[in-house]
């Protein structure tokens, strides 16, 4: 029987696979609507029983629909959920316990879940691994601010990030009932999370909860209370409420899901913005001084995350998906590439170096090439390089698998790294971002990320050597399996000028 026994009650899972159970939709914290809106995460209930885990829970609230993926209908609160997958039979007591992958998805702070295909959990339980993914709060219900009222305490900022930390918890009080080890707990996560992961890495709260980090794609984005309390007064205009906590409150969670987005669609329209009109993103982790003390680049820089071993990745052509998806502004002519080096405050010869470095790229390719590193290539780097030189241990890879597909050429975008590391290629949904049916080539490539996860959640080693003071290298997954790599020239040059963060709305 596929049973096991948590602090709040009897769950019951099923089988992804003869050798692998998959239990779903586990409560970590209570429904965060009522009284506990805009709340720290309160315990879960306990239950009597045994509960039905064989499905994910709901998703947060969102407009997205992603290919694959359940979507959020209004009324459905237990979206603080957790699932787990884990060998089966479990391993013997005398093995000793697995090591765990706890698993934080992307999608700007605003969309997205721990049901999306890509996030199967089945591969790298195969490969030795317990596999926990997550949902958590998204949008204004996670990372909107809400001014303090003068009789009530104030909401706390990053809601999505204190889900985290509770999902953690929960990690630590409960995995060795699947068989994981709560004294070796590695997060993960892709874009915003690991962004979110970055974060947990200098926030107190997390401290002592996980051991290793993996980031694929970090967005550098972190706000201050003076960004996020604009956003907040945009957003309740919009939603034709007040831009209090009790004019917020009074608003539903659909309303402002519908007023972010409409105000996301008058940044799109007004090429006068400022930065935000290139790609607009609301929502980011707070500059709050309470759950969130300081960005994650200040914070490695210092050495406040030494104690922990970091594996960094990301792809080498990131914004790409971004244009192919039409969420980014098409930057097509001289003076608009100028208007976006200035909206974004970037040194004047940084376009100059992309230019020498990509002398036969079009306009458009060069903005792209110049924002995905603005948003996740050159702080990916920028992660793994100051947190090895504050005296941790960092490893670094770059995703550089591309060909071509029916729809034409299929780059190494962000995103595509993702179903190649949980090992699920086969999806049907997923065929977009790889370029259709996967080739032997590509699942020994996945192969190859797979074991490297597993191998670093194990033992802090992925393969490859880490970064030191005087070498950075690369592992680059390809499907050709190229060798390790130093710190390239040309791409990376131009930002050897460049400080971060850089981003301002």
């Amino acid at each position: 029987m596929d049973i096991f026994r948590t602090k709040n009650g009897v769950v019951r899972g099923c089988r992804a696979a003869p050798d692998v159970v998959a239990v779903r939709g586990i409560p970590y914290a209570a429904p965060p609507f009522g009284a506990n809106r805009f709340r720290e995460p309160r315990p879960a209930e306990a239950w009597v029983g045994v509960r039905d885990c064989t499905d994910f829970g709901p998703v947060a609230p969102q407009s997205a629909q992603l290919p694959g993926a359940p979507v959020w209908s209004p009324g459905e609160e237990d979206i603080l959920t957790v699932n787990v997958w884990t060998p089966a039979p479990a391993p013997a007591p005398e093995k000793g316990r697995l090591p765990v992958l706890v698993w934080f998805h992307g999608g700007a702070y605003t969309f997205g879940s721990s049901a999306q295909p890509d996030f199967d959990g089945t591969a790298p339980a195969r490969a030795g691994l317990v596999v926990v993914t997550l949902n958590y709060r998204l949008g204004f219900e996670g990372f909107g601010h809400i001014p303090a009222a003068d009789d009530e305490p104030a909401y706390p900022d990053n809601r999505g990030l204190l889900d985290q930390v509770a999902a953690l918890r929960w990690v630590r009080e409960n995995i060795a009932a699947f068989g994981g080890d709560p004294g070796n707990v590695t997060v993960a996560g892709q874009s915003s999370g690991a962004a979110s992961v970055a974060c947990l890495m200098v926030m107190d709260r997390a401290r002592g909860l996980f051991h290793r980090a993996i980031a694929h794609s970090a967005a550098s984005p972190c706000y201050t209370l003076d960004i996020a309390a604009a956003t907040t007064r945009e957003v309740a205009a919009a939603a034709g409420c007040p831009a209090s906590a009790e004019g917020l409150a009074s608003a539903t969670p659909q309303a402002l899901v519908i007023a972010s987005d409409q105000v996301v669609d008058d940044y799109r329209h007004d090429p006068a913005s400022g930065s935000r009109h290139y790609d607009p993103s609301l929502y980011a982790p707070v500059l709050d001084g309470d759950v969130l003390p300081t960005d994650p680049l200040t914070g490695m820089a210092a050495g406040a995350t030494r104690g922990v071993d970091l594996l960094v990745c990301h792809t080498t052509e990131e914004y790409w998906l971004l244009d192919a998806v039409g969420s980014s502004a098409k930057i097509t002519t001289d003076g608009q590439l100028a208007r976006f080096a200035e909206d974004f405050g970037l040194p004047d010869d940084l376009l100059a170096g992309y230019r020498a470095a990509m002398p036969d790229a079009p306009v458009l390719d060069i903005y792209l090439a110049v924002f995905g590193d603005l948003l996740f290539g050159e702080y990916s780097n920028r992660l793994a390089e100051l947190h090895a030189r504050s005296g941790g241990q960092a490893f670094l890879s770059r995703f550089d698998r591309r060909r071509t597909g029916p729809q034409g050429v299929v780059r190494a975008w962000h995103c595509a790294d993702v179903p190649f590391a949980f090992g699920n290629l086969g999806n049907d949904h997923l065929a977009f971002l790889i370029g259709g049916a996967p080739t032997p080539a590509d699942h020994a490539l996945s192969r190859r990320m797979v074991r490297a996860w597993a191998d670093f959640a194990a033992t802090g080693d992925p393969g490859w050597p880490p970064i030191s003071h005087s070498a950075t290298p690369a592992r680059i997954w390809d499907t050709d399996d190229s060798p390790v790599v130093d710190r390239p020239a040309g791409i990376r040059a131009p930002w050897d000028k460049a400080e971060f963060p850089v981003l301002r709305p």
